[in-house]
C-alpha cells in the first residue's frame, strides 16, 4: 500500500495507496485515480466512499462489504508508517534505504533481490506500466523525483508486508495480496533479512525501538482494531504526527459513524444530575423573572386535530376549527384548575410529509405536527382568526393557550427551503455514493425538485439527506434531514445551519412572531440547539465525530466553531423575547442533563423533567428523592422550574404506564403539589390508553372516557391544581429525612 517517493507525505487531507493489478483488472476502475507510481488516490471522504462502492458493487452476494471508514484508516497507518520512515530518514540516517539494500544484495545475492523487486513492481504496477507504456525492468532501472526507484520499491515491499501481517486489515487483503510473492520469491527472505539489518541501526521514536518494531507495534497493541491501531499511534506517536493529528482523528470519526448503534425514540435513561460535575459551577447564573401567573401554571396538552375529533363527538355536532371549541369546553377545563392549553399541531403542515406517510401506508395520515410548511395556523383549523378568538376566550377564564416551535428544523418542501435553500445544513454532492434520489418529485413548488433517497421507500434504509434540484439552473443540493443523533433522520425534515447569522436571526423572528400569538411556547427538542451539541451533531471535533454519519467530514475545531457561532442561541433567544415581548414563558424540551443549565445559564422559564415520569413509573423513589435533594443542595430554582408529567406526546399514555389505581393516584398528587409546573397529557384525566402520533387526523380507537377516574380525579387532583399557589415555589419547601 501507498506512497511513491521517499519524503514524507504531504498533509493535503488525501491518500493514496497500492492495490493489486489482479484487483485493478477485475474492478476495471478508472484510471484517472492512479497516480504515475500506481497508487489509488483518495482525495478525500467523497473519494474514499465513491471507492469502497465500486469494490462492493462487484462483490459475490453475500460476502461482507467494505467500509469506507475503515480503507481510510488503513490507508491513514499505510501513510503515518511512511511518515516514520520518512522521519527516521531525515533525524537518524539519510542514507538507510540504500545501505539496506546493499545488505540485501550481500546476502541474498543481487540478482534474487532484483527478481523479486521487479516481481512486486509487476503485481503492483506504476500506471505507466500497467499500461504497457513502460515495462518492468525499465521502471525498475528509472528514478522518481532524483530517488532509484529500487529504494521506492524496497520501502513499499516493506509496507505490503506489514499490511498483509496485520489482523485488522485481513478482510481486505484480497486488495494487497502478498501469496504470490512469497511463494515465487525470496520477498519472505527480505522481510527477514530486513528486521535483521535494522537491528543494527539506531533506535527511534519515543521509545527507542528498532525501526520495523516500531512500525509494527500498533498492529501488536490492538491486532484486530484499526480504531486501537490509531488510538495507540495517537496516544504514543503525537510528537511525531504534525498534521497528521488532525487527518487521524477524523479517520477515527468515519469508523465510528459507521460503527454507532442508532436506537428508537427516546432519551435515554433518567439519571440523577450531578450538577457541579457538568460543569454548572462555572456557567453563569442567569434565571428569568417569572410573572405572577408562571408559578400557578397547569399546563393541558391537547393534539389539536385529535382533540378537535374528540370534541364532535362529544357534543354531537361538527368542530373543525379552534373558534368552534365550545365556550363549555373551556369552562370545563377551568374547573379543573387548568391554566394552561397547549395546542399540538396548529402551523400549516407539509405537504411532502402527508403524501410520504400515506405513500407508505397510512391512507389517513396527515402530515407530521413537527413537519412545517410555515408559521401560520393552519387554514383547515380557521387560520390566525380563529386562534385569536379561542385564545380571548380561554383568557376571559384564565387558561392561556401554549403553541409548539420546532426550531431545528423545517419542512423538505417548506417556504424556506424553496425561498432560502442556503439557510439549510447541505452538501453539493451526496454524501454516500450508494444513495439514489430516483422517487416521486416531493415539491410543490414550480421549478423546484424536492426527492427522498430511495431506499426510504422500500424500508432497508433511512439516508441522511434528501436531494433538492432546482431546475433552472440544474443545481443540486443534498440537504440533511433533522436528526438528534439518537434515532433515524427525521425523514421529512430539513435541518437548519446555525452557524449561519441569517438564520438564528430568522428563527428568532419566527419565534417572536410565535410568542405574538401564544404566552406559553414550548421549544421542540431544545437541547440540540445548545452550542455544545450543534457541535457535536453537525460539526464534531476532530476525534469527538460519529454523531450523525458523514458529518465527521465537516468537523470544525474549537476556535472555529465559536467563531461562526459566538454566543448560546438560546440565551439570545430568552433575552429578545424579554425586551420585545415580555410576559411570555418560554418552556424547552431539553434531556441530555441539560436541564439544570437550560434554566439556570440559558434562561428558559421551564424545562423537561423525565426523571419524574421515569422513576416513579419503574418506583425508583430513592432515586428521585436523590434527584430532588441534589437539586435543592445545589440550588433551589432550579426544581421550580421542571415541567413535571406522567406521559408526553412521545411516551405511551398516562394509563398504561401507571395504571388507574393507587399508584396513578399517588404519582398525580406528586404531580399536583411538588414545586415547578404540573402538565396533564391528552386523554390522561379520561384515561385513555391511545398514544396518539403527530400525523393523526382523528383517534384511531373510539375510547369513552372512564367516568370514575374522572370523578376520582375532581376529589382528589383537581381541588390540588386550584391552590397550585401553595406548592409552586421552593422557598417553603423541605425534604425531610
Amino acid at each position: 500500500m501507498r506512497i511513491p517517493t521517499l519524503l514524507p507525505p504531504s498533509h493535503s487531507g488525501r491518500f493514496e495507496f497500492h492495490i493489486s493489478r489482479a484487483v485493478r483488472d477485475r474492478h476495471d476502475f478508472d484510471q484517472d485515480i492512479f497516480t504515475l507510481n500506481g497508487n489509488v488516490i483518495l482525495a478525500n471522504v467523497q473519494a474514499v466512499q465513491t471507492f469502497t462502492k465500486r469494490l462492493n458493487d462487484q462483490r459475490h452476494p453475500g460476502t461482507p462489504p467494505f467500509h469506507a471508514g475503515q480503507i481510510n484508516a488503513m490507508g491513514l497507518i499505510d501513510e503515518i508508517l511512511h511518515l516514520i520512515m520518512a522521519l527516521y530518514r531525515q533525524k537518524v540516517k539519510p542514507k538507510v534505504m540504500a545501505e539496506a539494500l546493499e545488505w540485501l544484495e550481500a546476502r541474498l545475492g543481487e540478482q534474487a533481490l532484483d527478481q523479486a523487486l521487479i516481481r512486486f513492481g509487476a503485481q503492483f504496477p506504476a500506471s505507466a506500466v500497467y499500461r504497457g507504456e513502460m515495462s518492468e525492468q525499465d521502471y525498475f532501472n528509472g528514478q522518481t523525483d532524483g530517488i532509484p526507484n529500487r529504494q521506492i520499491l524496497l520501502e513499499e515491499m516493506l509496507m505490503l508486508w506489514l499490511a498483509n501481517v496485520n489482523p485488522a486489515f485481513n478482510p481486505y487483503q484480497e486488495l494487497f495480496d502478498d501469496t504470490d510473492l512469497a511463494e515465487n520469491s525470496v520477498y519472505d527472505e527480505i522481510i527477514s533479512q530486513l528486521d535483521h539489518f535494522f537491528n543494527y541501526q539506531p533506535t527511534f521514536g519515543p521509545h527507542n525501538q528498532q525501526l520495523i518494531a516500531m512500525l509494527r507495534t500498533p498492529a501488536l497493541v490492538s491486532p484486530n482494531s484499526l480504531t486501537g491501531q490509531l488510538e495507540y499511534i495517537r496516544t504514543h506517536w503525537n510528537e511525531l504526527l504534525g498534521e497528521f493529528l488532525g487527518r487521524l482523528l477524523t479517520s477515527l470519526d468515519l469508523i465510528a459513524e459507521e460503527e454507532m448503534a442508532r436506537f428508537g425514540g427516546a432519551p435515554g435513561p433518567a439519571e440523577v444530575i450531578n450538577f457541579h460535575a457538568w460543569g454548572l459551577g462555572d456557567a453563569p447564573e442567569r434565571f428569568s423573572a417569572d410573572s405572577d401567573w408562571m408559578p400557578r401554571l397547569v399546563l393541558l396538552a391537547k393534539n389539536a386535530y385529535v382533540w378537535l375529533d374528540q370534541l364532535s363527538r362529544q357534543y354531537g355536532r361538527e368542530i373543525r376549527r379552534l373558534d368552534h371549541i365550545p365556550d363549555e369546553e373551556l369552562d370545563r377545563l377551568a374547573s379543573q384548575g387548568i391554566t394552561g392549553l397547549w395546542l399540538i399541531g396548529l402551523w400549516r403542515r407539509s405537504r411532502a410529509s402527508r403524501r410520504i406517510k400515506q405513500m407508505m401506508g397510512d391512507p389517513d395520515a396527515i402530515a407530521s405536527a413537527y413537519s412545517l410548511d410555515d408559521y401560520v395556523i393552519a387554514d383547515e383549523l380557521g387560520g390566525p382568526d380563529a386562534a385569536a378568538s379561542l385564545s380571548q376566550r380561554a383568557i376571559r377564564r384564565g387558561i392561556r393557550l401554549g403553541g409548539d416551535m420546532v426550531p431545528n428544523h423545517m419542512a423538505i418542501d417548506s417556504r424556506w427551503v424553496m425561498e432560502h435553500p442556503h439557510w439549510f445544513l447541505s452538501l453539493k454532492h451526496s454524501p454516500f455514493p450508494s444513495y439514489s434520489f430516483n422517487g416521486p418529485n416531493l415539491s410543490n413548488r414550480e421549478g423546484v425538485g424536492v426527492y427522498l433517497e430511495d431506499n426510504y421507500y422500500s424500508r432497508s434504509d433511512a439516508a441522511v439527506v434528501f436531494k433538492r434540484v432546482d431546475f433552472w439552473t440544474g443545481e443540486e443540493q443534498f440537504i440533511y434531514h433533522g436528526n438528534d443523533g439518537t434515532n433515524m433522520p427525521w425523514n421529512d425534515t430539513a435541518q437548519l445551519d446555525f452557524t449561519k447569522p441569517e438564520v438564528r436571526e430568522g428563527v428568532i423572528q419566527t419565534i417572536l412572531h410565535v410568542a405574538r400569538q401564544f404566552p406559553i411556547i414550548r421549544f421542540d427538542a431544545a437541547m440540540t440547539l445548545a452550542k455544545q451539541h450543534i457541535q457535536r451533531l453537525w460539526f464534531p471535533p476532530p476525534g469527538s465525530g460519529g454523531a450523525i454519519p458523514s458529518r465527521a467530514g465537516s468537523g470544525m475545531t474549537q476556535e472555529e466553531f465559536d467563531k461562526a457561532v459566538p454566543k448560546e442561541f438560546w440565551r439570545e433567544v430568552v433575552d429578545r423575547v424579554a425586551e420585545e415581548i415580555p410576559d411570555t414563558l418560554l418552556l424547552a424540551e431539553a434531556f441530555w442533563m441539560m436541564e439544570g443549565y437550560f434554566v439556570r445559564t440559558l434562561g428558559m422559564h421551564r424545562v423537561y423533567n423525565s426523571a419524574f415520569m421515569h422513576m416513579l413509573r419503574d418506583e425508583d423513589n430513592p432515586k428521585y428523592r436523590q434527584l430532588i435533594k441534589s437539586t435543592l443542595e445545589y440550588n433551589p430554582q432550579i426544581l421550580k422550574r421542571y415541567v413535571n408529567f406522567m406521559n408526553n406526546p412521545d411516551e405511551e399514555t398516562a394509563v398504561e404506564q401507571f395504571g388507574k389505581g393507587d399508584k396513578y393516584f399517588g404519582v398525580a398528587t406528586l404531580l399536583a403539589t411538588l414545586p415547578g409546573l404540573p402538565m396533564v397529557g391528552h386523554g390522561q384525566v379520561e384515561g385513555y390508553s391511545e398514544k396518539y402520533g403527530m400525523e393523526y387526523h382523528r383517534p384511531k380507537w373510539q375510547e369513552q372516557p372512564d367516568q370514575h377516574l374522572v370523578n376520582r380525579h375532581a376529589k382528589q387532583i383537581f381541588p390540588l391544581f386550584h391552590r397550585r399557589r401553595l406548592f409552586a415555589d421552593v422557598e417553603h419547601f423541605f425534604l425531610y429525612d
